[in-house]
This record gives C-alpha cells, sequence and structure tokens, in this order.
C-alpha cells in the first residue's frame, strides 16, 4: 500500500461567510496530495500526459468531519490501497495539524485513457514500474 503525506496552509481565500474552508476546497486539497504522491514516486502527470496518456477523474467521495479554519496547518494523507489497473483508487484523509483532527475523508478514481483516441487504456508500462515496488512484499 502507498501512504504519502504532504501539507497545505488555508488560504484566506480558501474560507467561505461562515469562516470554514469551502466544502469545494477538499477536492483541491485532493489533487494536492494527488499531484504531489505522484512526483514523489517519479510520475509527475506532465510526463504522464507527454507520454500519451491521460488519467481523468471518474468519481468522487467525501465525508465531512469538522470544519477546518484560515492559516489552519492541513496534513494530506493519500493513500493507494490496491495495485491499480485500469483505474487507480486512491483514498484521502485531511487532519488539522494544530487540532489533531480529521477534517474530511474520501476518495478519487481515475482512470488511464490514450490521449490520441480519448478511449479507456490500462495502465502504462511506465506506470506499473513505477509503483510495483510499493507492493512488493
Amino acid at each position: 500500500m502507498m501512504i504519502f503525506k504532504t501539507t497545505v496552509r488555508v488560504r484566506y481565500a480558501d474560507t467561505d461567510q461562515m469562516k470554514y474552508v469551502y466544502n469545494g476546497k477538499y477536492f483541491e486539497y485532493f489533487e494536492v496530495g494527488r499531484t504531489e504522491m505522484m512526483r514523489e514516486i517519479g510520475l509527475p502527470y506532465k510526463d504522464i500526459e507527454n507520454s500519451g496518456f491521460l488519467m481523468p477523474v471518474i468519481e468522487t467521495k467525501i465525508t465531512y468531519l469538522s470544519p477546518a479554519f484560515y492559516d489552519e496547518l492541513l496534513e494530506i494523507q493519500t493513500i493507494v490501497p490496491e495495485f491499480p489497473k485500469v483505474k487507480v483508487h486512491i483514498d484521502h484523509v485531511v487532519k488539522s495539524l494544530e487540532r489533531n483532527k480529521e477534517i474530511v475523508k474520501g476518495y478519487v478514481e481515475l482512470a488511464f485513457m490514450n490521449s490520441k483516441t480519448m478511449r479507456p487504456t490500462r495502465a502504462p508500462k511506465f506506470f506499473i514500474d513505477a509503483i510495483e515496488k510499493f507492493y512488493k512484499l
């Protein structure tokens, strides 16, 4: 299982009239976690796209547990619980580091698509090669 962590600080622009992080921002935080995880394992999205593949989001779910506030430091945990084949399931947990409290949890599923044909495809070999070391016993 792959588990990665990154942090973000809540910007004023991320908050709503109630002074909480606006609910839609959490999907952006999920994307920050995903992007940083991919970069850390040597698969930046730019390289994937330059290799002829796209990874569209096909499903999301989020559960709101507690509000986050302006200037709070959040930890985004990004977890890939199973080896991807045709799609990648990524779990996310966002926690307040200052309050040691879970804020949201959820998941995102992405598919692989050939950028020329715009048709679904299996995970490319370079992708499999880059992540298989995290799943070897």
